[in-house]
């Protein structure tokens, strides 16, 4: 065992699904106008692989790989985001969906009548907004549990 306590299994599988949690986290934020899941979801599921990776390797694991200052200007960029896309149509409402059925490259595709067909081109800022939300939650959430941890950490010293 290691100095954190967590053994050479616990952190070997951690290093195998860390990846796969970030990857699954992003599906969900991208696929959130389409499916169950959003931006709130799918940040949340993100930020789970970094509070894996505080329990399997500790805070002096993680030295280095996250930083508290990079995890809080990621937040800033996605409650910015969030309220740019937000004021994007203040011309007709705000939130006004400006991007759906455009016709434009970026979501902004027509779908057609009836069930969800899935295009995934579609949705206008809402697929925007997910990620900006995606952003605020994943940095926000991991932040938290880093200070938690930082905490727990100086309690134990004192």
């Amino acid at each position: 065992m290691s100095n954190h306590g967590m053994s050479v299994i616990v952190r070997t599988v951690t290093r195998f699904v860390y990846g796969l949690i970030i990857l699954f986290g992003f599906y969900v934020i991208m696929h959130g106008h389409l499916t169950p899941g959003g931006g709130f979801q799918g940040g949340a599921v993100v930020a789970s692989a970094f509070a894996l990776l505080l329990v399997a390797f500790g805070s002096a694991g993680l030295k280095g790989r996250l930083n508290l200052h990079w995890l809080q200007s990621i937040e800033e960029v996605g409650a910015l985001a969030f309220l740019a896309l937000a004021f994007l149509g203040i011309g007709t409402a705000f939130f006004y969906n400006l991007l759906a059925n455009s016709g434009g490259f970026l979501f902004g595709a027509s779908v057609p009548a009836g069930a969800n067909a899935g295009v995934l081109n579609a949705g206008g800022t809402v697929p925007l907004m997910n990620w900006a939300v995606g952003l605020k939650v994943m940095t926000g959430i991991a932040a938290v549990a880093i200070t938690m941890l930082i905490g727990s950490k100086k309690e134990e010293t004192e």
